[in-house]
Protein backbone atom coordinates (compact mmCIF):
# COMPACT_ATOMS: atom_id res chain seq x y z
CA UNK A 1 0.00 0.00 0.00
CA UNK A 2 1.27 3.49 -0.85
CA UNK A 3 0.73 5.72 2.19
CA UNK A 4 1.20 9.49 2.32
CA UNK A 5 2.49 10.37 5.81
CA UNK A 6 1.95 14.05 6.57
CA UNK A 7 4.43 15.01 9.27
CA UNK A 8 6.49 11.92 8.51
CA UNK A 9 9.76 13.62 9.45
CA UNK A 10 8.55 14.27 13.01
CA UNK A 11 9.21 12.20 16.11
CA UNK A 12 6.12 9.98 15.88
CA UNK A 13 5.90 10.27 12.10
CA UNK A 14 9.41 8.90 11.58
CA UNK A 15 8.50 5.82 13.63
CA UNK A 16 5.26 5.37 11.70
CA UNK A 17 7.11 5.64 8.38
CA UNK A 18 9.58 2.94 9.41
CA UNK A 19 6.87 0.68 10.79
CA UNK A 20 4.95 0.95 7.52
CA UNK A 21 8.08 0.07 5.54
CA UNK A 22 8.81 -2.86 7.87
CA UNK A 23 5.34 -4.22 7.04
CA UNK A 24 5.96 -3.96 3.29
CA UNK A 25 4.16 -0.69 2.59
CA UNK A 26 5.52 2.30 0.65
CA UNK A 27 5.49 5.49 2.75
CA UNK A 28 5.75 8.92 1.11
CA UNK A 29 6.74 11.68 3.53
CA UNK A 30 4.92 15.02 3.21
CA UNK A 31 6.71 17.44 5.54
CA UNK A 32 8.05 20.97 5.09
CA UNK A 33 10.57 20.35 7.91
CA UNK A 34 9.55 23.47 9.86
CA UNK A 35 9.57 21.47 13.11
CA UNK A 36 11.51 18.36 12.14
CA UNK A 37 14.70 17.17 10.50
CA UNK A 38 15.60 15.92 7.04
CA UNK A 39 17.89 13.42 8.77
CA UNK A 40 14.80 11.38 9.63
CA UNK A 41 13.71 11.08 5.99
CA UNK A 42 16.43 8.89 4.50
CA UNK A 43 15.95 6.58 2.59
CA UNK A 44 12.30 7.45 2.01
CA UNK A 45 10.73 9.76 -0.56
CA UNK A 46 10.23 13.29 0.80
CA UNK A 47 7.91 15.96 -0.56
CA UNK A 48 8.88 19.16 1.31
CA UNK A 49 5.54 20.92 0.86
CA UNK A 50 3.61 22.96 3.47
CA UNK A 51 0.24 21.38 4.19
CA UNK A 52 -1.53 24.74 3.92
CA UNK A 53 -0.32 25.16 0.31
CA UNK A 54 -3.27 23.28 -1.15
CA UNK A 55 -2.26 23.62 -4.81
CA UNK A 56 1.13 22.00 -4.13
CA UNK A 57 -0.45 19.33 -1.94
CA UNK A 58 -2.72 18.51 -4.88
CA UNK A 59 0.38 18.11 -7.05
CA UNK A 60 1.84 15.65 -4.54
CA UNK A 61 -1.38 13.58 -4.64
CA UNK A 62 -1.40 13.64 -8.43
CA UNK A 63 2.25 12.58 -8.58
CA UNK A 64 2.12 9.70 -6.08
CA UNK A 65 -1.56 8.62 -6.08
CA UNK A 66 -1.53 7.43 -2.45
CA UNK A 67 -4.02 4.81 -1.35
CA UNK A 68 -4.10 6.04 2.24
CA UNK A 69 -3.16 9.11 4.27
CA UNK A 70 -1.75 9.30 7.79
CA UNK A 71 -1.94 12.86 9.11
CA UNK A 72 0.52 13.69 11.91
CA UNK A 73 1.42 17.19 10.73
CA UNK A 74 0.22 19.37 13.61
CA UNK A 75 1.56 21.50 16.43
CA UNK A 76 1.73 19.64 19.74
CA UNK A 77 2.37 21.93 22.73
CA UNK A 78 -0.43 22.52 25.24
CA UNK A 79 1.42 25.46 26.80
CA UNK A 80 2.28 27.12 23.50
CA UNK A 81 -1.31 26.77 22.33
CA UNK A 82 -2.46 28.75 25.38
CA UNK A 83 -0.11 31.57 24.36
CA UNK A 84 -0.68 31.39 20.59
CA UNK A 85 -4.16 29.95 20.00
CA UNK A 86 -4.58 31.34 16.48
CA UNK A 87 -1.42 29.58 15.32
CA UNK A 88 -2.83 26.26 16.52
CA UNK A 89 -6.20 26.73 14.86
CA UNK A 90 -4.55 27.70 11.58
CA UNK A 91 -2.23 24.69 11.59
CA UNK A 92 -4.12 21.89 13.32
CA UNK A 93 -7.45 22.61 11.66
CA UNK A 94 -6.62 24.63 8.54
CA UNK A 95 -3.79 22.44 7.28
CA UNK A 96 -5.86 19.31 7.82
CA UNK A 97 -8.65 20.78 5.70
CA UNK A 98 -6.08 21.28 2.94
CA UNK A 99 -5.37 17.53 3.03
CA UNK A 100 -9.08 16.78 2.90
CA UNK A 101 -9.46 18.99 -0.18
CA UNK A 102 -6.76 16.91 -1.88
CA UNK A 103 -8.57 13.72 -0.89
CA UNK A 104 -11.73 15.10 -2.49
CA UNK A 105 -9.86 15.47 -5.80
CA UNK A 106 -7.73 12.32 -5.56
CA UNK A 107 -9.68 9.86 -3.40
CA UNK A 108 -7.89 7.59 -0.92
CA UNK A 109 -9.53 4.64 0.79
CA UNK A 110 -8.40 5.48 4.36
CA UNK A 111 -7.54 8.68 6.21
CA UNK A 112 -5.93 8.08 9.62
CA UNK A 113 -5.58 11.08 11.91
CA UNK A 114 -3.16 11.68 14.77
CA UNK A 115 -5.38 13.01 17.55
CA UNK A 116 -4.76 13.42 21.27
CA UNK A 117 -6.01 12.66 24.77
CA UNK A 118 -6.20 16.44 25.22
CA UNK A 119 -9.66 16.30 23.59
CA UNK A 120 -10.99 15.06 26.97
CA UNK A 121 -9.84 18.11 28.93
CA UNK A 122 -10.00 17.86 32.72
CA UNK A 123 -12.40 14.92 32.98
CA UNK A 124 -12.44 13.23 36.38
CA UNK A 125 -12.92 9.82 34.81
CA UNK A 126 -9.98 7.45 35.05
CA UNK A 127 -9.28 5.54 32.97
CA UNK A 128 -10.85 7.52 30.14
CA UNK A 129 -12.78 5.72 27.41
CA UNK A 130 -13.90 7.07 24.05
CA UNK A 131 -17.36 7.91 25.40
CA UNK A 132 -15.98 10.27 28.05
CA UNK A 133 -17.02 13.94 27.71
CA UNK A 134 -15.08 15.87 25.07
CA UNK A 135 -14.33 19.18 26.76
CA UNK A 136 -10.77 20.24 25.82
CA UNK A 137 -9.19 22.92 28.00
CA UNK A 138 -6.53 24.12 25.55
CA UNK A 139 -6.54 25.35 21.94
CA UNK A 140 -4.30 22.36 21.18
CA UNK A 141 -6.98 19.89 22.28
CA UNK A 142 -9.82 21.95 20.85
CA UNK A 143 -8.21 22.26 17.41
CA UNK A 144 -7.51 18.52 17.30
CA UNK A 145 -11.11 17.73 18.22
CA UNK A 146 -12.39 20.16 15.60
CA UNK A 147 -10.44 18.38 12.89
CA UNK A 148 -11.56 14.94 14.12
CA UNK A 149 -15.15 16.05 13.62
CA UNK A 150 -14.43 17.68 10.26
CA UNK A 151 -12.61 14.55 9.10
CA UNK A 152 -15.36 12.10 10.02
CA UNK A 153 -18.10 14.22 8.45
CA UNK A 154 -16.14 14.96 5.29
CA UNK A 155 -15.02 11.36 4.89
CA UNK A 156 -18.62 10.17 5.09
CA UNK A 157 -19.52 12.54 2.26
CA UNK A 158 -16.49 11.52 0.19
CA UNK A 159 -16.80 7.76 0.71
CA UNK A 160 -13.47 7.57 2.53
CA UNK A 161 -12.87 5.50 5.65
CA UNK A 162 -11.82 7.85 8.46
CA UNK A 163 -10.11 6.84 11.70
CA UNK A 164 -8.54 8.84 14.53
CA UNK A 165 -6.08 7.64 17.14
CA UNK A 166 -6.15 9.63 20.37
CA UNK A 167 -2.61 9.37 21.69
CA UNK A 168 -1.90 9.58 25.35
CA UNK A 169 1.82 10.25 26.06
CA UNK A 170 3.99 9.03 23.20
CA UNK A 171 7.46 8.41 24.59
CA UNK A 172 10.65 6.41 24.23
CA UNK A 173 12.78 5.88 21.14
CA UNK A 174 14.00 3.28 18.68
CA UNK A 175 17.78 3.53 18.56
CA UNK A 176 17.99 0.75 15.98
CA UNK A 177 15.91 2.88 13.62
CA UNK A 178 17.89 5.99 14.52
CA UNK A 179 14.90 8.04 15.63
CA UNK A 180 14.06 9.59 18.98
CA UNK A 181 12.83 12.83 20.51
CA UNK A 182 14.54 16.05 19.41
CA UNK A 183 11.93 18.81 19.51
CA UNK A 184 13.00 22.43 19.54
CA UNK A 185 12.18 23.52 22.14
CA UNK A 186 11.77 20.20 23.92
CA UNK A 187 8.69 20.21 26.15
CA UNK A 188 8.19 16.51 26.76
CA UNK A 189 8.96 15.32 30.24
CA UNK A 190 11.25 12.33 29.75
CA UNK A 191 13.89 13.81 27.39
CA UNK A 192 13.98 17.07 29.33
CA UNK A 193 14.58 15.32 32.64
CA UNK A 194 17.29 13.15 31.12
CA UNK A 195 19.09 16.15 29.68
CA UNK A 196 18.72 18.19 32.86
CA UNK A 197 20.12 15.38 35.01
CA UNK A 198 23.02 14.69 32.66
CA UNK A 199 23.91 18.39 32.63
CA UNK A 200 23.57 18.77 36.40
CA UNK A 201 20.66 21.22 36.09
CA UNK A 202 17.62 21.61 38.29
CA UNK A 203 14.66 19.44 37.37
CA UNK A 204 11.76 21.87 37.44
CA UNK A 205 8.20 20.56 37.69
CA UNK A 206 5.00 22.49 37.01
CA UNK A 207 2.68 21.98 39.96
CA UNK A 208 2.78 19.87 43.13
CA UNK A 209 -0.78 20.51 44.31
CA UNK A 210 -2.83 18.44 41.87
CA UNK A 211 -5.43 15.99 43.29
CA UNK A 212 -3.11 13.01 42.72
CA UNK A 213 -1.25 10.77 45.20
CA UNK A 214 1.97 12.85 45.14
CA UNK A 215 0.52 16.15 43.88
CA UNK A 216 2.04 15.95 40.37
CA UNK A 217 0.29 15.20 37.08
CA UNK A 218 -0.38 11.57 36.20
CA UNK A 219 -0.01 10.43 32.60
CA UNK A 220 -0.29 7.24 30.55
CA UNK A 221 3.00 6.69 28.67
CA UNK A 222 2.95 4.56 25.51
CA UNK A 223 6.14 3.62 23.69
CA UNK A 224 6.34 5.24 20.28
CA UNK A 225 7.09 1.86 18.65
CA UNK A 226 3.82 0.47 20.03
CA UNK A 227 2.05 3.59 18.82
CA UNK A 228 3.52 3.18 15.33
CA UNK A 229 2.35 -0.44 15.26
CA UNK A 230 -1.18 0.71 16.06
CA UNK A 231 -1.12 2.93 12.96
CA UNK A 232 -0.13 0.04 10.72
CA UNK A 233 -2.78 -2.28 12.16
CA UNK A 234 -5.47 0.40 11.74
CA UNK A 235 -4.55 0.95 8.09
CA UNK A 236 -4.41 -2.77 7.33
CA UNK A 237 -7.62 -3.73 9.11
CA UNK A 238 -10.57 -4.50 6.88
CA UNK A 239 -12.99 -4.67 9.83
CA UNK A 240 -12.80 -1.14 11.24
CA UNK A 241 -15.81 0.95 10.32
CA UNK A 242 -15.41 4.56 9.27
CA UNK A 243 -15.87 7.49 11.63
CA UNK A 244 -14.25 5.88 14.67
CA UNK A 245 -11.83 7.41 17.19
CA UNK A 246 -9.72 5.19 19.42
CA UNK A 247 -7.63 5.77 22.53
CA UNK A 248 -4.03 4.57 22.31
CA UNK A 249 -2.51 4.01 25.73
CA UNK A 250 -1.67 1.34 28.29
CA UNK A 251 -4.18 1.88 31.08
CA UNK A 252 -1.35 2.55 33.56
CA UNK A 253 -0.64 6.02 34.91
CA UNK A 254 2.63 7.36 36.31
CA UNK A 255 3.12 10.66 38.09
CA UNK A 256 5.77 13.17 37.08
CA UNK A 257 7.73 12.32 40.24
CA UNK A 258 7.56 8.59 39.50
CA UNK A 259 8.95 9.22 36.02
CA UNK A 260 11.75 11.40 37.41
CA UNK A 261 12.62 8.72 39.97
CA UNK A 262 12.83 6.02 37.27
CA UNK A 263 15.10 8.19 35.12
CA UNK A 264 17.32 9.03 38.10
CA UNK A 265 17.51 5.34 39.02
CA UNK A 266 18.62 4.29 35.53
CA UNK A 267 21.18 7.12 35.37
CA UNK A 268 22.35 6.52 38.97
CA UNK A 269 21.90 10.23 39.70
CA UNK A 270 20.07 12.16 42.41
CA UNK A 271 17.60 14.71 41.01
CA UNK A 272 17.46 18.21 42.45
CA UNK A 273 13.78 19.06 42.01
CA UNK A 274 12.25 22.53 42.07
CA UNK A 275 8.47 22.96 41.94
CA UNK A 276 6.90 25.79 39.94
CA UNK A 277 3.27 26.92 39.66
CA UNK A 278 0.92 24.85 37.53
CA UNK A 279 1.12 25.19 33.77
CA UNK A 280 -2.14 26.47 32.22
CA UNK A 281 -4.14 23.78 30.41
CA UNK A 282 -2.62 20.73 32.15
CA UNK A 283 -5.25 18.22 33.38
CA UNK A 284 -4.35 16.44 36.65
CA UNK A 285 -4.73 12.91 35.27
CA UNK A 286 -4.89 11.38 31.78
CA UNK A 287 -4.98 7.58 31.69
CA UNK A 288 -6.43 5.62 28.78
CA UNK A 289 -8.97 2.90 28.55
CA UNK A 290 -7.70 1.46 25.26
CA UNK A 291 -9.75 -1.75 25.40
CA UNK A 292 -11.66 -0.80 22.25
CA UNK A 293 -8.51 -0.59 20.13
CA UNK A 294 -7.09 -3.73 21.73
CA UNK A 295 -10.28 -5.64 20.98
CA UNK A 296 -10.80 -4.39 17.42
CA UNK A 297 -7.19 -4.67 16.24
CA UNK A 298 -5.71 -7.21 18.64
CA UNK A 299 -3.20 -4.49 19.48
CA UNK A 300 -1.29 -4.74 22.75
CA UNK A 301 1.61 -2.52 23.87
CA UNK A 302 4.71 -4.71 24.21
CA UNK A 303 7.37 -2.04 24.83
CA UNK A 304 5.49 0.34 27.11
CA UNK A 305 6.64 -0.49 30.60
CA UNK A 306 8.03 2.66 32.23
CA UNK A 307 11.38 0.90 32.60
CA UNK A 308 11.67 0.13 28.88
CA UNK A 309 10.40 3.55 27.81
CA UNK A 310 12.94 5.35 30.00
CA UNK A 311 15.72 2.95 29.03
CA UNK A 312 15.14 3.50 25.31
CA UNK A 313 15.00 7.28 25.78
CA UNK A 314 18.28 7.26 27.69
CA UNK A 315 19.87 5.04 25.03
CA UNK A 316 18.72 7.51 22.36
CA UNK A 317 20.14 10.50 24.23
CA UNK A 318 23.47 8.71 24.74
CA UNK A 319 23.56 7.69 21.08
CA UNK A 320 22.90 11.27 19.97
CA UNK A 321 25.62 12.62 22.29
CA UNK A 322 28.14 10.03 21.11
CA UNK A 323 27.44 10.92 17.49
CA UNK A 324 27.86 14.60 18.25
CA UNK A 325 24.29 15.35 17.22
CA UNK A 326 23.01 18.78 18.06
CA UNK A 327 20.10 18.58 20.45
CA UNK A 328 17.93 21.42 21.68
CA UNK A 329 19.50 22.98 24.75
CA UNK A 330 18.07 21.50 27.95
CA UNK A 331 16.27 24.54 29.35
CA UNK A 332 15.41 24.41 33.02
CA UNK A 333 11.63 24.46 32.65
CA UNK A 334 11.10 20.73 32.86
CA UNK A 335 7.40 20.33 32.18
CA UNK A 336 4.84 18.50 34.22
CA UNK A 337 4.41 16.13 31.32
CA UNK A 338 2.38 15.75 28.16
Amino acid sequence: MKVLVAGGAGYIGAHVVRALAAHGHTPIILDDLRASSIDRCHPFTLEAVPLEDTSRVLEVFQKHEPEAVVHLGGYISVGESMREPTRYWENNLGSGISLLLACARFPVHTFLFSSTAAVYGTTTESPIDENSPLVPTSPYGASKLAFERALHRSAAALGIRSLALRYFNASGANVEWGVGEAHDPEEHLIPRVIRSLLDGNLVQVYGDDYPTPDGTCVRDYVHVSDLAEAHVLALESAELETGQSFNVGTGCGYSVLEVIQEIAKQLSLNPNIQFLPRRPGDPPRLVANASSLMSCLQWHPTHSSLEEIVGSAIAWEMSAVNKGSSQPSPALNTSGGR
